[in-house]
Order: C-alpha cells, then sequence, then structure tokens
C-alpha cells in the first residue's frame, strides 16, 4: 500500500508542477494588442487688450471687467502698465493659478462657460475700450485607431 500512496503523491506533485507551468505560461503570454489611448481636451479663450496708442498716460491702472449676459456675473482683472509699455493684452478666463486671474468680487474664477459676454477696460473711472463675444460650445471627437 505503501506504493500506491507514495505513486499517487508523486503524481499529484507533478500534476501541480504542469498545471502551475500552464498558468505561468498563460500569465506571462503577451495579451493581444489593444486600441490606441487618446485623451482630449478643450478650452475657448478671448483676448483682448488696451493700449495708449500715443503713450501719453505714462504708467497707468487697466481694469477688465467681463460680464456674463446669462448669469450677470461680472468678472474682474486689474493689471498695472508700466511707463513706456503702453499696453496690455489679456485672457479670459485666465488660469486661477496665475498671480493675476479673471475673478468675481467674491473670489470666483471665471470660467468659458458657454454664452454671451460683454466686456471693458476702464482707466481711471472711465470705460475706455469695450465689446462683446460669444463663448461657443465645445465638443470634442475620440477615433479609435485600431492596432493589427
Amino acid at each position: 500500500m505503501r506504493n500506491s500512496t507514495h505513486n499517487s503523491s508523486l503524481r499529484l506533485s507533478h500534476l501541480l508542477r504542469a498545471a502551475g507551468l500552464v498558468l505561468a505560461l498563460l500569465v506571462l503570454t503577451p495579451t493581444a494588442a489593444r486600441a490606441q489611448t487618446w485623451m482630449v481636451s478643450t478650452d475657448a479663450y478671448i483676448k483682448m487688450g488696451v493700449m495708449d496708442k500715443f503713450g501719453q498716460l505714462g504708467t497707468y491702472t487697466a481694469r477688465f471687467v467681463v460680464i456674463s449676459q446669462t448669469s450677470g456675473k461680472e468678472f474682474i482683472l486689474v493689471k498695472q502698465i508700466e511707463k513706456g509699455q503702453n499696453g496690455i493684452d489679456v485672457i479670459f478666463p485666465s488660469e486661477p493659478a496665475d498671480a493675476d486671474y479673471f475673478k468675481t468680487e467674491s473670489g470666483e474664477a471665471a470660467k468659458g462657460t458657454p454664452g454671451r459676454y460683454t466686456w471693458e477696460c476702464q482707466v481711471a473711472g472711465k470705460k475706455v475700450v469695450g465689446g462683446r463675444f460669444t463663448f461657443p460650445e465645445v465638443g470634442n471627437d475620440v477615433t479609435v485607431v485600431d492596432r493589427r
């Protein structure tokens, strides 16, 4: 009887080793190629600016005000223009990580929410330039590229 138990245990040992080898081969076998994966982002921005064309003011403060026609919120950015610089361009909405960014009086950062906006730039408390713009709805398409 001793021999049959030893043979059974030997067979079981060989069977387990073979099963382990098959499992290892399955795990280590390269998987089928997958399609390329892409991420996408789209942001709308508006560039606006002001310039003392003939440089008569020297140093001045430009206060940009953007008003959402949908929500009525006012977003403000104040920039100091040094003598000789004459003017400045700003981007709306600016990144909240920037030192100066468009925000409401309560500190809410501006977003590029679709809709209609008006803007103006004030110097010494007077409107010197202004305009309007519309942020469109933005859509993204992702194409799956199949690897073969």
